[in-house]
């Protein structure tokens, strides 16, 4: 067993001074006034792992032309089977750059020009190849409001308004729904004459609620037009961005019927018209309104590495520098479904962790130790 030393620990649900974090390759051991093993370090603030929930880290990469991206699968505009994890490749010099900062783990979506685009991706940033990246799975990347209808000159059939978009996507819930019907009132050899695509099957795990549909939306009026579709077909969604919302009934809408947010990019530019609400003071209608959030990168809308430095809007609004914390480790982890092994410092999850060389909200500080599953990962020296 193995500890390390920190003035000031952030665990993820609290702040604790002059406390010694005691871990194995097996997990966290505990946080505690006592030395455990050996003191293998002692650091100014120990913190979780950071996790950013909607990235394209490894999609769109580093020093590699907009044209060889691969957020974006332009061949049609409904397409549950891409996997966002097949177009990630681990040499992107920006997870070097994410595990620098400490962010550990990143959620790879597709990207918003499909109305559906596919599976997303929990992974190691730490990760040598994808065969060993992938932690979890956290739901079917979906698109609406402008995104969907500027994608109109790719292949496949394109919406070229919001009700388009929604008429194509309607069309083939129904198809799914209908066929799924038939199946379900037949019995014996009429049943297994019924057979379901692949593509069916993902549709149907929506339309069950079994799977999550995440849904890229900027504005007011587009979040309504989800909620209509989630009363009409009984979805279990997830809110992607919201970064035009300005007015907190929207927010507490989706709290009252349990829907979570992944918030962000807030440092981005507003480059498109759904964006022109968008302003580091809507944050109080997301805070005020007591809807479950998380705050994402958007990677590379905003580099992963700047997460953290993200949350200074949110202290700007009221939080703590704890629940600033609690909000790229915990909560993300929380929206993420990984919340089990990631987040937090508590005993028996990943001892992946950080140590500063001071307060992390002071932008001349940064990681001088990071901790990956119990292995130093990266030394500052």
């Amino acid at each position: 067993m193995q500890s390390v030393f920190g003035k000031v620990v952030y665990t993820g649900t609290e702040r604790i001074e002059n406390a010694y974090l005691a871990f194995t390759t097996k997990g966290i051991a505990g946080v505690s006034s006592v030395q455990k093993g050996t003191l293998v370090g002692k650091y100014p603030v120990i913190t979780p792992a950071l996790i950013d929930p909607h990235s394209h880290i490894g999609m769109a990469r580093a020093g590699e032309p907009g044209s060889e991206a691969e957020a974006n699968d332009q061949s049609e505009s409904i397409m549950p089977l891409p996997d966002a994890l097949d177009s990630v490749q681990m040499d992107d010099s920006a997870f070097r750059d994410a595990i620098e900062m400490g962010v550990l783990y990143s959620c790879v979506v597709p990207g918003s020009g499909n109305i559906i685009g596919g599976h997303a991706a929990v992974i190691r940033n730490y990760a040598h190849t994808t065969l060993d990246a992938l932690i979890a799975r956290a739901g079917i990347k979906a698109a609406f409001g402008y995104n969907p209808m500027s994608a109109s000159a790719w292949k496949g059939s394109r919406p070229t308004t919001r009700m388009g978009a929604m008429a194509l996507l309607r069309k083939r819930f129904d198809e799914v729904s209908l066929k799924t019907a038939k199946w379900r009132a037949a019995s014996g050899k009429k049943k297994q004459d019924i057979q379901f695509s692949s593509e069916e099957l993902i549709l149907q795990s929506i339309l069950d609620g079994k799977t999550r549909m995440r849904c890229h939306v900027h504005k007011n009026d587009d979040i309504a037009m989800i909620l209509r579709l989630v009363d009409e077909y009984n979805l279990n969604v997830q809110i992607e961005h919201a970064m035009s919302v300005n007015d907190i009934s929207v927010f507490r809408e989706l709290k009252r019927r349990g829907i979570p947010v992944t918030y962000g990019p807030i440092d981005a530019f507003a480059y498109k018209v759904e964006l022109k609400h968008e302003n580091w003071r809507n944050i109080k209608f997301l805070l005020e309104s007591g809807v479950t959030f998380g705050l994402m990168t958007d990677h590379p809308v905003t580099p992963a590495r700047q997460i953290l430095l993200q949350t200074r809007w949110f202290t700007r609004a009221g939080m703590t520098d704890q629940q600033a914390i609690e909000l790229v480790t915990r909560q993300n982890a929380h929206i993420l479904g990984i919340d089990k092994f990631l987040g937090t410092l508590s005993r028996g999850k990943w001892a992946s962790f950080i140590c500063w060389n001071g307060n992390p909200f002071d932008c001349t500080r940064y990681p001088v130790a990071v901790y990956a599953e119990g292995k130093l990962l990266f030394e500052e020296r």
